[in-house]
């Protein structure tokens, strides 16, 4: 190879491979790099890989086997084990073109020596070139076919570039067709049959343009009648007799016709033909040859204004028949389904042109037909424009609203063909948030005012009137008319349902609008009592979207009529049954629970426990009460807690104000009716305690507030026992302590002594006594309450007794002071003597003279 005088090999990147050995030790061994090429074995036939480095050496050299022993590892490396040497190799690749290109090789040549050893001959190699193709006669029929169909990859490029420059070889080989067929020599047409197919297979698109032309595509079809394996079928008689080309306005160009012509042969022949005799290869390219002519055809029709405007024309005419408009109308479907091939900028641009031209007027007319096939025909015209530009169609609704009208009117129409799944997509996607603002607001507000409500009217004529937990009594139109119960199908029902759920989605607060005011939730509830399943599940799944929404106006309105009534009852007919429907609603009280909707929680446990219970056994149904008791026992804690919230703010602010009054006030009479009018408002409020329990308190005695003989001056009251003192308020307690610190300054005053007569009044006498106590020490809160709680118990006896009023004098010293505190025995039968008070109201008089 590395002879003096040879010319170099020139190699690429493609080709750049490592070669590797796998040693004893498990690991690979880089052997050296270098460039790998298939070709034959010295003095051999047989056919090799070589790898030659940079040097001109021979890195590898490995006689190609037919056995099952070469593996590709991913797209960079081919590995075997060369059963000569025992010993493992790999090819290690630069680029995965050259990978791929010697595995390729290395399987053509195996698939050749396999076909060597069946035939026992030799068959070409990947290296062998076709010189010439052998002439058409027919004795040379077999070495033809071997020529076509059992070459290699590199054979059939070659017989391919054969064929295309012969000029003869199509015209001979239909000849002798021609021939065979009249002298009825069927083994001869199989043969032709193998060798039309095997030309096919070649998948050359300058080949297949030239066989599908139109000298050609009708004998070409009449060789693929004869296949061996299926019976005889006469697809020639078929295309000249049974397809009519029909032409709706007639086509002047010399270009179209014969593209038209050709694409459908050649979908014929990819579909009816051979559909099981072609590859994946060669059905992509007989798609791209249908997508080009498809193009061709669309493009050079639309760039022809005559064209369009004659169209247009005949189709707007009042004089056009009606077949003559059915066959119009279907050309227009087919040419808008043709325009998928354009460029989408292309697509648009036409689409855009076929509006100006007034094609939706035109859709709008023929959906008023009594035609449905004519109608379906309109139908999918529509979903082509909303595919291309949902918005092309909505700004023409909002123009002219009759033809959502006619959407609507045939949603609800019976056609027979599942026909009301096309216009409900339709709808959907008119009815779509993702649009501009201004469109949607135009399009949604025309639905809820013209056709929501007609929608409604179906789902109640067309269910049993005696519902259970019904919430009209009729079923009653939008204009106020009852309506005659007709039948629908039930599909029908189920789309309307979707639509709904799909307009609670997009258009919540709209759609709550029509719900709350026109009571539409309890209409649509009655697809409950309906027989089929489906439709019960579906009003299901609408309950299921409209509580998702989580909107509280909703859910009051649920709860104040009932409507979880219907839901709840066909839970219960269903029965243990496991199916769609039980897990539903299963999973819309799971919704409830998981979300905590208080609202329907507490509406479902108290209105629909007793028929819940039996369910008890699923855990939905039990966590549902479980969430229900629990939601009852917070909201019994926060109730509490804010009762004594409330009861503590109130009391400070009136223990604040009356300290504040009491230091801004001048006059002690003021002063004293404030600190009286204060405690009996604190009497008042604090009556009853937080647990709701009255407070006890001790039985009124009937005496005054001292009790002692006037004329006994030198009387002393009895010490009170130590149990009582322990049983006194802190509060107090500590007001004796400051009294007892202040009172080493002050002279002892005369003792108390009790006038009957002449007299100040009661309150006098008390505000007098509360004014010297707080010039000693303000006691704290707790100490002026319990000093001046009085019980309600005796007000009105006291109040019945009259009211003596007096005149009297109340004078006080310094010494007086000083002595009422220096006296513990005398300041102890003093508290004493204000809890025992019956009423603050009824206070004895007294005189206090100074010295």
């Amino acid at each position: 190879m590395g002879a003096q005088g040879e010319v170099p090999t020139v190699y690429n990147s493609m080709q750049r491979v490592k070669v590797y050995l796998l040693t004893d030790d498990g690991t690979w061994d880089d052997q050296g790099t270098g460039h790998v090429t298939v070709d034959y074995l010295k003095k051999s036939e047989d056919l090799g890989l070589f790898v030659i480095d940079a040097d001109n050496e021979t890195l590898l050299l490995h006689r190609i086997s037919s056995d099952d022993i070469y593996h590709k590892q991913g797209d960079m490396i081919i590995s075997w084990k060369d059963p000569e040497f025992s010993t493992e190799l790999a090819l290690s690749f630069q680029e995965t073109t050259g990978c791929s290109y010697i595995w390729d090789h290395i399987c053509s040549v195996r698939r050749n020596m396999h076909f060597s050893s069946l035939n026992g001959e030799t068959h070409c190699n990947v290296n062998s070139a076709v010189k010439e193709l052998p002439p058409v006669e027919l004795s040379t029929l077999p070495l033809i076919l071997k020529n076509v169909g059992e070459s290699g990859i590199a054979g059939q490029l070659q017989v391919a570039e054969l064929l295309l420059h012969d000029k003869y070889f199509f015209g001979k080989l239909m000849d002798l067709f021609r021939i065979c067929e009249d002298m009825e020599n069927i083994d001869s047409l199989r043969m032709i049959f193998k060798i039309v197919k095997g030309i096919i297979l070649l998948n050359s698109p300058q080949i297949l343009e030239k066989i599908f032309g139109d000298e050609l595509i009708m004998d070409i079809i009449g060789c693929l009648e004869y296949d061996p394996d299926v019976p005889h079928v006469h697809h020639r008689h078929f295309l000249r007799e049974h397809v009519v080309f029909k032409e709706a306005i007639p086509i002047k160009d010399p270009v179209v016709l014969p593209k038209i012509h050709q694409t459908y042969r050649v979908a014929y022949l990819k579909d009816v033909i051979l559909p099981r005799a072609l590859d994946e290869a060669t059905v992509a390219n007989l798609n791209s040859i249908i997508h080009s002519n498809n193009a061709i055809v669309v493009s050079l029709l639309k760039d022809d204004s005559t064209f369009i405007q004659e169209l247009f024309a005949r189709l707007k005419s009042p004089a056009t028949s009606a077949e003559s408009k059915k066959t119009l109308v279907h050309f227009l479907h087919e040419f808008c389904t043709l325009s998928k091939s354009l460029q989408m900028t292309q697509q648009l641009r036409l689409f855009r042109d076929l509006v100006s031209e007034g094609v939706l007027d035109i859709i709008a007319d023929v959906l008023q037909t009594e035609d449905k096939k004519l109608v379906l025909t309109g139908t999918d015209i529509l979903i082509l424009f909303l595919n291309q530009d949902p918005n092309i169609l909505r700004s023409y609704v909002t123009r002219q609203d009759v033809l959502f009208g006619l959407l609507v009117k045939n949603l609800l129409a019976d056609f027979g063909d599942d026909m009301h799944c096309q216009f409900f997509e339709i709808l959907h996607s008119l009815l779509d948030s993702y649009t501009s603002e201004s469109q949607k607001d135009t399009v949604v507000e025309i639905f809820y005012e013209k056709h929501l409500g007609q929608l409604i009217d179906v789902i109640t004529s067309s269910c049993p009137s005696n519902t259970i937990g019904q919430i009209v009594n009729k079923s009653v139109s939008t204009d106020g008319e009852t309506r005659n119960k007709k039948r629908v199908k039930p599909e029908i029902l189920l789309n309307i349902c979707d639509l709904l759920c799909f307009c609670i989605l997009h258009h919540p607060d709209r759609i709550k609008c029509s719900f709350l005011c026109h009571n539409m939730i309890g209409k649509v509830l009655y697809l409950t009592q309906r027989r089929e399943k489906y439709l019960v599940v579906a009003a299901v799944r609408f309950m299921r979207t409209l509580v998702s929404r989580n909107d509280e106006d909703t859910m009051n309105h649920i709860v104040k009529n009932n409507l979880f009534k219907p839901v709840v009852d066909a839970f219960v007919a269903n029965g243990d049954r496991y199916n769609l429907l039980n897990s539903a609603v299963l999973e819309l009280f799971e919704y409830i629970r998981k979300e905590n909707l208080k609202i329907l929680l507490r509406y479902l446990v108290d209105s629909f426990w007793d028929q819940l219970v039996k369910f008890e056994n699923f855990s939905s149904i039990h966590s549902l009460k479980v969430k229900y008791e629990q939601s009852l026992e917070s909201a019994g804690t926060r109730s509490i807690v804010s009762l004594l919230d409330h009861r503590k703010r109130v009391d400070e602010r009136a223990l604040e104000k009356e300290e504040e009054d009491y230091f801004n006030d001048n006059s002690d009479e003021e002063d004293s009716a404030s600190v009286s009018m204060a405690s009996a408002n604190r009497v008042q409020s604090q009556s009853v305690l937080p647990n709701g329990s009255i407070p006890s308190y001790p039985s009124p005695r009937s005496h005054g507030l001292v009790d002692y003989d006037d004329d006994d001056e030198d009387y002393k009251p009895p010490p009170k026992k130590l149990s009582d003192i322990a049983d006194k308020d802190e509060g107090v307690a500590e007001f004796r302590l400051k009294r007892k610190l202040v009172s080493k300054e002050e002279p002892e005053p005369k003792r108390l002594k009790w006038s009957p007569k002449g007299a100040k009044p009661r309150e006098v006498v008390f505000a007098s006594l509360c004014s010297t106590l707080s010039q000693t020490a303000l006691p704290s809160k707790e100490t002026a309450t319990a000093a001046f709680d009085t019980p309600h118990s005796d007000t009105n006896k006291n109040s019945s007794e009259p009211n003596h009023e007096e005149k009297g004098s109340i004078s006080a010293s310094d010494e007086s002071r000083k002595a009422a505190v220096e006296n513990q025995d005398s300041s102890r039968s003093f508290s004493n003597s204000l809890h025992d008070s019956p009423d603050n109201r009824q206070l004895p008089e007294m005189d206090v003279n100074g010295s």
